[in-house]
């Protein structure tokens, strides 16, 4: 595991982590190999020296028996520099050993393997000895070990990059999927297209994939027409409702009956505000709301502070504006409308008796802070639909799911935090 300067995991791609793996193997391989290719080629050639040692002297065995007197001896050790003929050195087998020799020729002392056997001539015994330098033998040994190198890095790189140019053109199918699928939005229409491939385990995925969203994709459509249309059904009732429980609230009723009556309109208003809601977001779905333009949101702010301020008196709030900035954006008037509204409202929803509502436009942010409850709330399933951070709440669980969908159509970015026993929301723009 690999971490950044922050402490935090870093993610590696599939294929440079098998081609690092492979490398290092690899290398290890190289490294091992290079050594033991050395030692065996060093232990081979001294076993040859020493073959070609006894070789010789088998040679001269066979020769010294045909008419060889001290004569030819002396002629013999006279014109021979590594191969001489000398009196009984003890010697009763044949022995090779090393040593470091001083070379008339080279002016030092170089490595030698020699010989030393018995043997005899017309009847008598003398020592053969020869020597071999072994310095030709280190030489060749070395230029075969550099050559063994090079090959073997060029064989390494060749591997290394045809490797990973055929693992490149192997895994293009699935970066691509990948791709289509990052991409994918599944309440778009568009949807992905896996080109065809002859891997059997891509072709099995793009195909479990297709499956897949098309399943999800038709349950998300029926799901998102069957709300549209649950809604569009109850505005009739739900207004002849509200229309029958006005006509009644105008009636003269006792204690009892007011205090029922008036429970049952505040009940019909929220139903009112869920169906709104429903329909808001069915239509934000369908992508009504296209049309953009320059907003100003400082102004937008100043004009309804009166209309917030009003609605915050029910808790005896405090609203405060901290216009840093002027907040210019290109958006839609009605869905940035409801943005501002709702994040107000969920302001003072949220809140304490004589707490505070701070407001604040910074260059290309605007953030809703406001006191409430003394933690933090829970993020993963704040931006939910139907989600309530406290069940008892008398909102319908929408207002922040539509914050967050307007500001996904608009590619902004809406974040939560909890500071100095303030809760903030903020829209970056």
């Amino acid at each position: 595991m690999d971490l950044d300067t922050n402490g935090k995991m870093t993610k590696k791609k599939l294929l440079n982590k098998t081609t690092r793996s492979f490398l290092i193997f690899a290398v290890v391989i190289l490294l091992v190999s290079a050594p033991v290719f050395y030692y065996i080629s060093q232990w081979l050639y001294v076993y040859e020296t020493e073959e070609v040692l006894l070789m010789h002297k088998g040679e001269f065995v066979k020769e010294s028996r045909e008419n060889f007197n001290e004569a030819d001896i002396k002629l013999w050790n006279k014109y021979n520099r590594d191969v001489m003929i000398v009196p009984d050195m003890g010697v009763t087998k044949d022995s090779i050993v090393g040593k470091m020799i001083f070379d008339e020729t080279a002016g030092e002392k170089e490595p030698f393997y020699l010989i030393y056997a018995p043997v005899d001539i017309n009847g008598k015994r003398y020592t053969y000895t020869e020597r071999i330098n072994l310095l030709e033998m280190e030489g060749m040994v070395y230029s075969v070990a550099i050559m063994f190198l090079v090959i073997i890095i060029i064989l390494l790189i060749g591997i290394i990059l045809l490797s990973k140019n055929t693992a490149s053109k192997l895994w293009k199918p699935f970066y691509n999927t990948l791709n289509q699928i990052h991409e994918f939005e599944i309440d778009k229409n568009k949807a992905p297209h896996f080109p065809p491939t002859d891997i059997e385990e891509f072709d099995s995925l793009n195909k479990s994939l297709h499956l897949l969203i098309e399943k999800n994709t038709a349950i998300y459509k029926n799901q998102r027409e069957f709300i549209e249309n649950a809604a569009h059904e109850l505005q009739t009732p739900l207004a002849l409702f509200q229309t029958k429980i006005d006509t009644l609230s105008q009636l003269e009723l006792n204690e009892k009956q007011s205090n029922l009556v008036g429970s049952l309109s505040r009940d019909v208003s929220r139903l009112n505000r869920l169906n709104k809601n429903l329909l808001l977001l069915s239509k934000i779905d369908n992508e009504i709301y296209l049309e953009k333009n320059d907003i100003l949101i400082n102004d937008y702010i100043k004009k309804h502070l009166d209309f917030f301020t009003e609605q915050a008196a029910s808790k005896n709030l405090t609203v405060i504006t901290e216009f840093t900035s002027d907040l210019k954006i290109n958006g839609n008037p009605a869905l940035t409308e409801v943005l501002i509204n709702n994040l107000f409202l969920n302001a003072i929803r949220h809140n304490e008796k004589n707490g505070k509502i701070v407001i604040t436009t910074l260059h290309d942010e605007l953030i809703f802070s406001n006191s409430g409850d003394k933690t933090p709330l829970v993020i993963d399933k704040l931006f939910n639909r139907f989600s309530k951070s406290n069940p008892s709440s008398q909102g319908n669980g929408l207002g922040l799911a539509i914050i967050k969908k307007i500001t996904e159509l608009n590619h902004w970015q809406i974040n939560y935090s909890f500071s100095n026993n303030l809760h903030s929301f903020s829209v970056k723009f």
